[in-house]
């Protein structure tokens, strides 16, 4: 049986600011691409619009460093102001190198900087600005879909997509940090292969391969492409997480 998925990148989405109303803006977008969502689609927002949507800009004249922060920045030769952020949104700095610090997040997350960035970051007032994560990017996907239901009528999947590195491999990739209304993690041990053989360890990040899959249609510097509509996603919709995908601590070989 043939199997598709097709993923498009929404024409028109604006340069989100702060209170911006992410449902009209999805639901502009998908009338201006010419789509009509159908239950069971899935949306894929870029982690930079949420963000920005929720106010989790930061100007740095507005941070003060600690002692702390003014030590790592000396080592890694990052902006004091900027260490100290990633100080705030983490629980443990793993390494530290020049220009990088890789931290392991409030959220579970073991990411870059905190995942904190200042590109495609407009400021207004011309100050320096960076951009935060989502305060909870899984309770930000369920409420984008709670909305989506209830003001256009249509059950779909939201996820949330940053842009990730890996320990072992070079480049970044898409990434769910948020997931609401499909699989975080599709548990497939006990599901029989193709001989009959039962699988025994078989977890798939199912909303990480979409994250990335997504991540192709929207680009990575200047496309303006923050929405991808996917759709005949092969799974069924279930009150999914992005936390099912953070490896717990006891299993973890590398800390």
């Amino acid at each position: 049986m043939s199997v598709s998925l097709t993923l498009t990148a929404l024409d028109g989405v604006p340069t989100i600011e702060a209170d911006h109303d992410l449902v009209a803006v999805v639901a502009a977008a998908v009338a201006r691409s010419d789509i009509q969502l159908r239950n069971n689609d899935v949306l894929i927002l870029a982690q930079k619009i949420v963000s920005k949507a929720e106010g989790r800009a930061m100007r740095l004249s507005e941070v003060t460093p600690s002692p702390r922060a003014r030590r790592l920045a000396a080592r890694s030769k990052k902006d004091p102001r900027l260490v100290e952020l990633i100080l705030q949104e983490s629980t443990r700095v793993m390494r530290v190198r020049e220009g990088l610090l890789i931290v392991a997040h409030r959220l579970g997350f073991v990411l870059a900087n905190a995942g904190i960035d200042a590109s495609n970051v407009e400021a207004s007032d011309g100050q320096e600005t960076v951009l935060l994560l989502p305060t909870n990017p899984d309770a930000s996907a369920a409420g984008l879909r709670a909305r989506i239901r209830e003001n256009l009528g249509v059950d779909v999947g939201v996820i949330i997509n940053d842009s990730i590195g890996r320990a072992w491999r070079l480049g970044t990739i898409g990434t769910a940090i948020g997931v609401a209304g499909l699989p975080g993690l599709l548990d497939l041990r006990g599901t029989p292969d193709r001989t009959g053989r039962r699988l025994r360890t078989t977890e798939v990040g199912i909303a990480d391969e979409a994250a990335a899959a997504a991540s192709i249609v929207m680009g990575q510097a200047a496309e303006g492409r923050p929405i991808v509509h996917v759709r005949g996603f092969p799974y069924a919709g279930r009150a999914g997480a992005a936390a099912e995908l953070i490896r717990p601590k006891q299993t973890d070989l590398f800390r």
